[in-house]
């Protein structure tokens, strides 16, 4: 998947996002709110991360499909959680963070 076309995949439900954590052996998920300047901030990093990684990245809005708060314990966004052979292994809920932190937390 590495490539200059590598983007994040948005989705608006957990179906759509267990789809994608089925279609892919690792994974990233961005669970973002709208109006939320630091989420909006975190697309463009994403989108290097992807190309630089070859990781898949999806974004999701859990207010689109409530039952995501609860399972991913939803407290602040932008949450990044990190996704290997369906499980999530590992979040990251700092705020913003540059590509550097995110390709990090990758490996």
């Amino acid at each position: 998947m590495q490539g200059t076309d590598a983007k994040p995949i948005r989705v608006e439900t957990a179906a759509e996002l267990d789809a994608l954590i089925d279609a892919h052996d690792r994974l990233l998920v961005e669970l973002f709110t709208e109006g939320c300047g630091a989420c909006a901030a975190m697309e463009p990093v994403l989108g290097v991360v992807a190309r630089e990684t070859g990781v898949p990245v999806a974004l999701v809005n859990p207010r689109d499909d409530p039952v995501l708060i609860e399972r991913f314990d939803v407290r602040s966004v932008p949450t990044l959680v990190r996704f290997e052979d369906g499980e999530a292994v590992d979040r990251l809920a700092e705020g913003f963070v540059g590509a550097d932190r995110v390709i990090e937390f990758l490996r």
